[in-house]
Order: C-alpha cells, then structure tokens, then sequence
C-alpha cells in the first residue's frame, strides 16, 4: 500500500492538500448577501409599521412560511399568516428589531437572523403595552432573486 505513495510528486500532494484543505472553510463572509439581509429586515420592518402587521408579513413570506406563536402554536403558509396578522391587536402595532447575528449559507440561497424585538400595542382598554423578546428568521432566497422568511 506504500508503494502507491512513491509515485506521487510531492508538489502534487501540496496541491492536493491545499485544496482539501480550503474547500473545507466553510466560515465564509458574503458581505454583499448581508447587507441584502439587512436591507430586508429593514424593509420588513418599514412596511410593518406604515402598512400594518399584516401586509408586512403577507409580502415577506414564503407560499410555505411557517411562523411559532404563544403556546408553541404553529402558522402554516402566508395566507394563513396574514389572517392572525389581521386580528385586532395587531391593526396598530408597531415594532422594532434588528438582527444581532446573521449567517448565510454557502451557496448564499438561505439565511438565518436572529436578536431583539419590542411590540408596541395598544389594548382593547387603550393602554399601550410593550412586549420584548428575541427573535430568529430563516430567509431563502427565491428563483427570482429576492428574499421571503420560511420561518419566524
């Protein structure tokens, strides 16, 4: 089995090692996906407290999005998304968040965010409360090129 190794060329083998080498690093920085990235939460968010809950989420959202809401309840797909958007509570919320950490993968096609929010309502009595917390969406990147979450 030794043997095999005499025929090798020592500068092939370098090759050879550096390629394995770096196609294993997979710690890449794609910085113009990023800032696509934010600029996305930024306009999510925009549209979110101009248009309303709602329509914000209807937009940014994949046909098959998946959103986890209080008691581990699961929202499938955007239409279904935009009608517990459409509840009342929601009609003239506003919020606020801003991703602290975001990943993206190899082949820049999805994403992941993930940092803090603050919910502002005002109740059925007309008291404003605020509701915080962390939050985590995944984002992919659609056969058109632009960006829809599948889960939030």
């Amino acid at each position: 089995m030794f043997k095999v190794f005499k025929y090798f060329r020592t500068d092939l083998l370098l090759v050879f090692l550096f390629i394995m080498i770096t196609s294993c690093n997979n710690k890449k920085n794609y910085p113009d996906t990023k800032s696509e990235i934010i600029k996305i939460e930024k306009d999510f968010q925009r549209l979110l407290n101009s248009e309303g809950a709602a329509s914000a989420f209807y937009k940014f959202a994949s046909d098959n999005a998946v959103i986890k809401r209080e008691n581990d309840t699961l929202i499938f797909g955007k239409e279904e998304i935009k009608k517990y958007y459409s509840s009342p509570l929601y009609k003239n919320a506003v919020a606020i968040w801003e991703p602290d950490y975001i990943d993206i993968s190899n082949d820049q096609t999805m994403a992941y965010t993930f940092g803090k929010y603050e919910w502002t309502f005002i109740d059925s009595s007309g008291k404003k409360k605020n509701y915080k917390g962390i939050f985590h969406t995944v984002w992919k990147k659609m056969p058109d090129g632009s960006w829809k979450f599948v889960w939030d």
